[in-house]
């Protein structure tokens, strides 16, 4: 294990530049446009963090969520590179939630118990329909095709630690000193806007410290704070072109996210895709 992002198989493989990531989605771009695209990826990344929470129901809170972090960035990583027609998404959101607990060393979660979460986990999309007898077999195989697909390049790094680092050892220190109040609920604010971030291609896009500044200032913003952060934002020695540019992704996100009923707009976005192949076959 890479102990050092920027010596990682993360860095090396798995940052892309936004026309790059455009470019290997061009098959799916020919069905839907970029928005509706990107609210097939909120929806499945509700759907993946619905999975974990019915699937994983020991162990700490941030624990859980490190698994579901994880189980979506390799969902993202494996449709960067392949189109949504070529392999059952759901196969493949199972497969990233069973792969990432193990991952993550949450302890052995049960492929079949997994299964058996589905259907109920489904119930919050009525219009959505779940064939058990085509796709339970193929649940085995997706896991093996899914860490083919990612080159065995398992380890993620996420926005967390540098999050945590940066308010604990930066903010608070500074917030210390100019008289700052309530940093408890800025700090929950900055996690929430990291976690909403993986509705977005933000890890696909931008290193984990590049997400976590975005996040605080993200957060900032939605509290009315911003007047709370601009003593410690210029004593950072970081690419502030990429972290705007990381802020306007997680902005564009929440705004789409906004305007998306899952319930109701979810089956149409399905009904475009062309019938998809039953298993995870190449």
């Amino acid at each position: 294990m890479a102990g050092n992002f920027w010596q990682s198989s993360h860095y090396d493989q798995w940052i892309f530049e936004k026309q790059e990531l455009l470019r290997m989605r061009s098959e799916d771009l020919k069905i839907y446009t970029e928005e509706e695209y990107q609210k097939l990826m909120i929806f499945w990344a509700n759907l993946i963090q619905t999975l974990a929470v019915e699937g994983i129901q020991q162990g700490h809170p941030k624990t859980r969520m490190q698994v579901i972090a994880t189980a979506i960035v390799y969902f993202k990583r494996f449709y960067a590179r392949r189109s949504y027609k070529d392999v059952d998404p759901l196969l493949i959101a199972c497969a990233s939630v069973f792969l990432a607990s193990k991952v993550e060393e949450h302890g052995l979660m049960s492929m079949s118990n997994l299964i058996k979460t589905i259907p109920n986990c489904l119930k919050k999309w009525p219009n959505l329909t779940y064939d058990a007898s085509s796709k339970n077999s193929g649940l085995y195989d997706a896991e093996f095709i899914l860490v083919e697909m990612l080159d065995c390049c398992l380890v993620v790094y996420h926005p967390y630690r540098p999050l945590t680092t940066m308010l604990q050892v930066g903010f608070f220190d500074i917030a210390r000193d100019t008289n700052v109040k309530d940093v408890a609920p800025f700090e929950e604010q900055c996690w929430k806007v990291a976690n909403d971030s993986l509705r977005s291609d933000c890890s696909l896009l931008y290193p984990p410290h590049i997400i976590a500044i975005a996040s605080i200032i993200v957060g900032a913003e939605l509290m009315n704070r911003e007047k709370d952060i601009k003593v410690w934002l210029p004593e950072l020695s970081v690419d502030f072109e990429k972290v705007y540019d990381c802020v306007n992704t997680i902005f564009a996100m929440y705004k789409t996210w906004k305007t998306f009923d899952e319930k109701e707009h979810v089956k149409p976005l399905f009904d475009k895709l062309p019938k998809i192949n039953p298993g995870p076959t190449f």
